[in-house]
Order: structure tokens, then C-alpha cells, then sequence
């Protein structure tokens, strides 16, 4: 008799994006051999994907765009497969019992390329000029690793790639080895911290390095160094300002990527940000968004969305970090940014819940913006001791770990020492929260 799939197989359960991340299994650790040629743009690679099953398997999905696929094992044995869209349908030899680990081996080759979205644009492993970038948030990481492509499946990666020794590989993780064969350099990373796909990037460049302190990195052209010498200066006493308000931070290492190309806004990856040269200038023009970037690594970073509808609780938080920074380095108070964006937000249309946007606003200003507001008032409503007794206790307990918008409210609540089911369903689920 023919095993049934595990219920859910090649879908994730999310409520936005349920075709993107896939069921019956959970990944503990990819281990990525790859190779990349600029001038061609292919990309070679061995991916060895160690998971744990949750049910029975007789077969089982990765997300993967395309390349052609030229080999699978499980368990050190060929394994049947097929290509449907993003996604490599296998089917083992054997079937996996539940709770038993095994280990996918998928060798692939092509042409990467960005997918292509109706809400977002293109996202995922993307040419520049001189290089190359990986931009995947929220479902860019098939673009060049197969993977379980669902924020919730979190898992630890070393991640080796072979370029052209004339450029510099920047990606998440500790640099742990760099060797040199030829004319090609392999850079080897390991990101030890459970790392969400999306939030796993690379970042090929002919870039030179300023260290800002003893974890704090950037490399950028080296025409860009004065300027982001002075742009990314104040980037330490901003996390420590952070860590005042949000607790420790919880990486070894926070790398800033300056890419030679402009780019529409920076990119958030674990332990990373990417800005395009347009948001360096010398100035300290864009600092918000260096706040912004910096603040991702607690908002996103390590406390990641179990869900995308939650998405406020990276982007919400974010933006409040800017402007916490702004009230601490000498810019408006966070109040008179709040008054600002009420202004500004009342003028919209009241079509948005902010604890479920919907997929296409997933990404939307009011999330930002309203998210931001949410947690001023929340400020305002337990006081800044409890406030900040709350965000300490909410980076801790979810440490590298994955958040919900119920989670939030009810430890809210904990630290204000009653309910706050009126104050959030006004700010959380309303169409129009409140005016002040």
C-alpha cells in the first residue's frame, strides 16, 4: 500500500503565504557548498538539508526557483524526484519514520535570477553592476538555496562559496575560513543562531572594509568610505542606546553592506543590513534608516514572525526604534514624531487592521507607521520603567526564537499588572485607532 504525503506537505500553514515553506518536517541545519561565476551569473551548489520529521514521510517538498536539479539523496540514497513551479517534490527510498532526523543532499546548477512578485517586486538573488546581492524578504531564498521557505523554520547554516578572488564575499555568519585556489577565493560562514531563509543573504563586491568597533563592520567601495565613515559613525552609541531599551543584543557580529548600485531601500539579513549608494552621502541624511536596520536585529532578526500577518512586530518596532534614537541623539522627542504621524495617517484611508494587514499591505507605510504609534501609546499607557522592563523581558524570553501578536499583548499586560484587551483591540484591531 502506497504511505499517504503528511497532511499539509508542500504547503506551510501561513496565513498570507501558505504556498511558500512546506509541512512535515522541520530543518535544524543546511550546510551550502557553492560556487558562483560573475561574468556568466551561475551558481553551482551541494545544499545538505539536516531536518527532523513530524509526521511519517513517504515524501516531502523543498522550495526551490528554478535550476536544473542533478542529483538528490536521502540518507545517502537516490531519491525520486520532480519540479513543479518553486517547488522539488522528493520522494525517498525509504520512508521516514516520525520523529526520525534525515539529511537531503540536492546538487543544482543555473542562472539565478530575482522572483517576481504582484505586491513587492522582485526579490531574491539579484545581479548589480560589479557583483551580486541577495535581497529575500519575504520569499527570496529559493532564488539560490533549496529550503523550507517559512519564517517559523528556523535553523543554523554554514554556508561556503567560491568566487573570483577579485571580489569580497560578505554573507550572515562568523567568517570562519578564507582560502585561496588559482583565481578563486572560497569564503566560508557559520551562522550558529536559528536564522529564518529569508533572513540568510550574500553580498559579492569589490568592497573595502571599516571596522566601527569590535563587532560592528563596513564594506563598501572604496569610493563610498569617507562618506560612510561619517553616515555610520554614531552606528555604535546607536546600539548601545538599543540595548538600554531593548536588552542585549544578540549577535556576535552586525555587518553593513554598501553596495556600489543604488538600491530602493535597505535590506535587513541576520547579523547584516545592505544600504545602496544612494542612501550614503556623508551627511547622516538617511540615519533613520540606520536605526531602522540596526533595530531588525532584535525586531525580525532574532524574534521572527511565526506568521507573516504579524509583520508589525518587525516593522512597528523598527520604526519606533528610529524613533527612540532621534529623542536620544538630539533630533524630536519620540512624542513629537507620534504627533506627526497621526496627523499624517489620518488622512489615509481606515482600511488597514494592523494585527492582519493582509498580504498586500503586508509591506505598507501605515504598518510601519501605525506600528510605531501602537507601542508609543503603549509607552505612555505602563510608563517608561515598565516599558522597557517589558521590551527586556520580550527579547529575552523569545530569544532567537519566533513571536506572535498574542504572545505580545499578553506578556504586555503581565508587566502593566492588568488587562489590556481594550488598549489593544483599539490600537490592534481597529480600522481606525485612536486619534491621540
Amino acid at each position: 500500500m502506497t504511505e499517504a504525503p503528511a497532511p499539509g506537505a508542500d504547503v506551510s500553514g501561513d496565513s498570507y503565504l501558505p504556498a511558500h515553506g512546506n509541512g512535515g518536517y522541520r530543518v535544524r541545519h543546511y550546510d551550502l557548498d557553492l560556487e558562483y561565476r560573475l561574468v556568466a551569473n551561475r551558481l553551482a551548489g551541494t545544499a545538505r538539508v539536516t531536518a527532523v520529521a513530524s509526521h511519517a514521510l513517504s515524501r516531502f517538498s523543498l522550495d526551490l526557483a528554478g535550476f536544473k536539479v542533478n542529483r538528490v539523496l536521502v540518507d545517502g540514497r537516490p531519491a525520486k524526484y520532480t519540479r513543479a513551479r518553486h517547488k522539488l517534490h522528493i520522494r525517498p527510498e525509504r520512508r521516514i519514520e516520525a520523529g526520525a532526523g534525515f539529511v537531503t543532499e540536492i546538487r543544482y546548477a543555473g542562472n539565478p535570477r530575482p522572483l517576481g512578485s504582484p505586491h513587492w517586486g522582485d526579490v531574491g538573488w539579484d545581479e548589480l553592476t560589479d557583483g551580486a546581492l541577495v535581497a529575500s524578504q519575504p520569499i527570496g531564498a529559493p532564488t539560490w538555496f533549496p529550503c523550507n521557505d517559512h519564517p517559523a523554520d528556523k535553523a543554523s547554516y554554514r554556508l561556503a562559496l567560491t568566487t573570483s578572488s577579485a571580489y569580497t564575499v560578505r554573507a550572515t555568519g562568523t567568517l570562519v575560513s578564507r582560502s585561496r585556489a588559482a583565481s578563486t577565493t572560497t569564503w566560508v560562514y557559520e551562522r550558529a543562531e536559528p536564522t529564518a531563509s529569508y533572513l540568510m543573504s550574500v553580498q559579492i563586491g569589490r568592497y573595502t572594509d571599516l571596522a566601527l568597533s569590535e563587532r560592528q563592520l563596513v564594506a563598501a567601495p572604496a569610493r563610498l568610505v569617507p562618506a560612510a565613515r561619517a553616515d555610520f559613525a554614531r552606528q555604535p552609541e546607536m546600539e548601545r542606546v538599543f540595548e538600554r531599551w531593548f536588552g542585549p543584543y544578540p549577535f556576535g557580529e552586525y555587518t553593513v553592506v554598501v553596495t556600489d548600485d543604488e538600491l530602493d531601500d535597505p535590506i535587513e539579513a541576520q547579523g547584516m543590513a545592505v544600504f545602496g549608494a544612494n542612501h550614503v552621502d556623508g551627511r547622516r541624511t538617511h540615519e533613520r534608516l540606520v536605526a531602522h536596520e540596526l533595530a531588525h536585529q532584535w525586531f525580525g532578526n532574532s524574534l521572527t514572525v511565526a506568521d507573516w500577518r504579524h509583520i508589525w512586530l518587525n516593522e512597528g518596532f523598527a520604526t519606533y526604534a528610529e524613533w527612540l534614537w532621534s529623542e536620544t541623539s538630539g533630533g524630536p522627542a519620540a512624542a513629537e514624531h507620534a504627533r506627526r504621524w497621526r496627523r499624517t495617517l489620518a488622512a489615509k484611508p481606515d482600511d488597514l487592521r494592523l494585527a492582519d494587514p493582509g498580504v498586500a499591505r503586508m509591506f505598507d507605510e501605515r504598518v510601519y507607521k501605525a506600528g510605531a504609534l501602537t507601542l508609543h501609546a503603549l509607552r505612555g499607557e505602563l510608563g517608561d520603567e515598565a516599558f522597557t522592563a517589558l521590551l527586556h523581558d520580550w527579547t529575552g524570553r523569545y530569544r532567537h526564537a519566533t513571536v506572535t501578536t498574542e504572545a505580545f499583548t499578553t506578556l504586555a499586560a503581565r508587566h502593566a499588572g492588568r488587562p489590556l484587551d481594550g488598549f489593544f483591540a483599539a490600537w490592534l484591531q481597529s480600522t481606525n485607532p485612536p486619534a491621540s
